[in-house]
């Protein structure tokens, strides 16, 4: 009896370790834990923006601090510490009434912004950005979209208020791309396809050649003046094409 108990207890404790994230320290890497800003710095920069800082265990992009600073937004980040070409990157984020950001990968330095060479996850307030903003905004342009070339599926898409938590995952390796939001996958593509060649040249990236053509780079988090928040970043390297997996 004493035996079958030991045994039961080991295979709890596995399971339990199968099913929290924090103990797949050996596949994933975490480019923010909630405690540090370490690997982080500006675009084109060599020090972190005195906007972007942690509050709450979340890496914040401050507005006030821009006030302090007399500084404008544009602050752009990356994690420099290493390039990643095959990945799954999980991160989970939420922004204020109106915000808008974007989370880069296969990003390069030397352009005068991100989207002219990185493709984009774009993040939005899709349900208020509109109307505090008076335009009305493409599908390419709202949250979950691959920016300006492909769109997320309306009826699988859970988009939620903003100053609620959402979760967001990017699967790419060269057969496959998928953006995944709260818990679906909600497009997916073939880079550099006949199909995505097609749409970089015919769409906004037509005068951008470099436009995605990297296939290593960092990973980014745009910056476009309005309050952000992000924590637990994480990135799992990838040699093939992953399972379709929740």
């Amino acid at each position: 009896m004493k035996r079958l108990l030991i045994i039961m207890s080991l295979a709890v404790l596995i399971s339990s370790c199968k099913t929290d994230p924090k103990t797949t320290t050996k596949e994933w890497i975490y480019l923010f834990d909630g405690s540090s800003t370490e690997g982080w710095r500006a675009y084109n920069g060599e020090v972190l923006p005195p906007q972007w800082v942690i509050k709450n265990g979340a890496l914040t992009f401050d507005t006030e601090k821009r006030l302090e600073s007399d500084k404008q937004g544009g602050k752009d980040i990356i994690y420099a510490k290493e390039e990643f070409d095959n990945f799954e990157l999980y991160l989970e984020w939420k922004l204020s009434e109106g915000g808008n950001s974007g989370v880069f990968y296969h990003l390069k330095e030397g352009y005068s912004s991100p989207p002219e060479i990185a493709p984009e996850y774009q993040l939005l307030d899709d349900l208020k950005w509109e109307e505090i903003n008076n335009a009305v905004l493409k599908d390419w342009q709202k949250t979950a979209a691959d920016y300006a070339m492909y769109i997320p599926d309306k009826n699988l898409k859970i988009t939620k208020p903003a100053g609620e938590w959402n979760t967001s995952r990017i699967i790419f390796t060269p057969e496959l791309v998928e953006h995944w939001l709260n818990g679906k996958k909600v497009l997916s593509f073939v880079p550099w396809s006949e199909d995505w060649k097609e749409r970089k040249n015919k769409g906004k990236w037509k005068d951008y050649p470099n436009y995605g053509s990297s296939k290593t780079g960092f990973i980014g988090l745009q910056d476009h003046d309005s309050p952000l928040w992000f924590k637990n970043i994480k990135i799992k390297k990838l040699n093939q094409t992953p399972r379709d997996e929740q």
